[in-house]
């Protein structure tokens, strides 16, 4: 009987159990079907060992999807979601294969639903939102307001020190995934200062958003290479040599 290494690979850490798939984009006909034997529609799986499709269908008496490896007379059988949902008991291995597996159809027109990934998932994402709340409660303020600034923009000027640190938390239990990025980024203090220190009325940007003058007297700062956001690349200005005196300057005018 033809057993390839990908074939083996893929079931290995693979148990039979009771499973349930459902079809994708919550649709729920009363009766839907999809196929279960290579004919009009292709149901072939690709075998990278020996560098040929192999045919599949489903076999209510046999314990393989593959037709290479089914013995005997084959009884074929129908695959049928019904109310947009299909239960396949563990007494049923070579169906389960064949939709967990091989059918060219999953997490196309149909997926599996797993508790035991949706639970790792959910705890995966309540740990982050934990880590990033506790790292939010102990931001100082001027990386808080430099976060913030990313989602409301200006309108962190405004704020109380109250208000700064109750949007902060919001925003890590809702987006822990963004405030976890903002608060690994080394730039998004910068770019908060270069923007306050327009705000400030110190240097100015042009209409377009490519030139930083010397509000004072309109001597050129930088120009902003294309396709870059001016403030991404107002900060790393900052960290040049030039650019790092400018920011000792202007931190000085800021207090």
């Amino acid at each position: 009987m033809k057993n390839t290494k990908q074939k083996t690979d893929l079931e290995k850490d693979w148990a039979i159990r009771d499973r349930l798939y459902l079809l994708s984009s919550n649709r729920r006909p009363l009766v839907f079907s999809i196929p279960s034997k290579h004919g009009k529609r292709p149901l072939l799986w690709w075998d990278e060992e020996t560098g040929t499709n192999r045919e599949l269908r489903y076999a209510t008496n046999q314990d393989s999807p593959f037709v290479d490896e089914q013995q005997g007379r084959s009884t074929l059988g129908r695959i049928i979601f019904r109310d947009g949902a299909l239960h396949v008991s563990k007494r049923r291995p070579a169906l389960q294969k064949l939709l967990s597996l091989y059918h060219p159809l999953k997490d196309v027109l149909y997926y599996e639903h797993d508790d035991q990934t949706i639970a790792i998932n959910q705890n995966e994402r309540l740990n982050m939102e934990v880590d990033a709340l506790m790292i939010a409660r102990e931001m100082d303020p001027g990386k808080a307001e430099a976060i913030l600034r990313v989602e409301l923009g200006s309108e962190v000027t405004k704020m109380t020190s109250q208000q700064l640190y109750r949007d902060l938390l919001l925003l890590a239990r809702r987006n822990p995934d963004l405030f976890m990025e903002l608060a690994q980024d080394d730039n998004v203090e910068l770019r908060n200062f270069g923007i306050k220190t327009v705000e400030a009325g110190l240097i100015k940007l042009s209409p377009d958003n490519r030139v930083f003058t010397w509000a004072s007297n309109g001597r050129k700062i930088m120009t902003v290479p294309l396709d870059e956001h001016p403030y991404s690349a107002l900060a790393a200005f900052f960290k040049t040599d030039e650019g790092l005196e400018m920011y000792k300057n202007i931190e000085k005018r800021l207090k």
